[in-house]
């Protein structure tokens, strides 16, 4: 006959909670470790895109050099592509049209608007693919991920500069003189480029999950450069079509509109107070106000999603 021997049970040991295991988030806590790409903090995202302004001024450097790198012309496109532009809509209005006939010194007035318009044109396309057309580098380092847009349109207005040395022979070949208001070329530019970034920020954002989005954007910014008076004067077209004073309203305060007019104000002097559509210190008003509003909302709106570019 067998006996079976009990062994007496041992208690469990009760857990301290000092001895109580961590979860994933207090033990990564505990050893200074945080999650891979998550999203910093506002100020902190700023410092992090100003440690890295090296970066964004080079990449748009190498950008800008690259972009005609396998043209037999090179850079000299940079200036031929919005003179090119600017001949077809002076063949089309100008001569076709007869818009020419009413406006004093009609081609320096007609390439003024198509290099300023087209420098915003190219920083929203450049926005639109920031993050799709860069995924490469998106996925494979850790940087903030505004720095891509704002870096492309800090190539735009690199190459708007060699626009505004072309625009300034054609000024004084067609008989405009120089004068001490071509320095509020500087303050209007400055604005405009606070006003693109913002733009191509939101751009990139709403791009990087919607890459079809690129292939519609150019036929928006057709309809947006039609309705910011490069080809022709707003303030004079306006009254003559009967528009309705919600749109006359719209077509005015239009940021394009408002960038493109004061440049022409302070190149152009038979462009003159009166062929604004408001004061001269409205009109600055106005270039200020989407300037600050589309450059920190846009920031904000970007920032936003940040840990969630380059996934999917």
């Amino acid at each position: 006959m067998s006996q079976t021997l009990d062994t007496p049970q041992t208690p469990a040991p009760v857990e301290t909670p000092e001895q109580a295991p961590l979860d994933a988030a207090a033990l990564a806590a505990l050893h200074g470790l945080s999650v891979s790409n998550a999203r910093p903090s506002l100020p902190q995202y700023v410092r992090q895109l100003w440690a890295r302004r090296h970066f964004i001024t080079a990449f748009a450097t190498a950008k800008l050099t690259a972009q005609y790198s396998q043209a037999k012309l090179g850079q000299v496109w940079q200036v031929m592509t919005p003179l090119l532009n600017a001949a077809v809509y002076y063949l089309i209005f100008g001569l076709l049209l007869g818009t020419s006939k009413d406006i004093d010194d009609f081609v320096p007035f007609l390439v003024t608007g198509v290099f300023v318009f087209t420098f915003t044109q190219s920083s929203v396309m450049a926005g639109t693919r920031a993050i799709s057309g860069n995924l490469g580098l998106v996925r494979a380092l850790h940087f903030p991920r505004a720095s891509l847009p704002i870096s492309l349109c800090l190539q735009q207005l690199q190459q708007l500069l060699f626009s505004m040395a072309a625009l300034a022979v054609i000024l004084l070949c067609f008989g405009v003189p120089p004068a001490w208001s071509w320095f509020l070329v500087v303050p209007a530019l400055a604005l405009q480029f606070a006003f693109n970034t913002g733009l191509a920020l939101v751009m990139a954002r709403l791009g990087s999950r919607t890459p079809d989005l690129a292939q519609l954007m150019p036929f928006v910014m057709r309809t947006w450069m039609y309705g910011s008076g490069v080809m022709f004067s707003i303030k004079k077209v306006l009254p003559e079509q009967g528009v309705p004073e919600f749109a006359k309203v719209l077509l005015e305060c239009n940021p394009a509109a408002v960038y493109i007019d004061l440049v022409r104000y302070a190149l152009i002097d038979s462009f003159d107070a009166g062929q604004l559509p408001y004061d001269i210190g409205a009109m600055w008003a106005l270039a200020l106000g989407w300037a600050v509003v589309l450059c920190v909302g846009g920031f904000i709106y970007f920032w936003k999603a940040e840990e969630t570019y380059g996934r999917g």
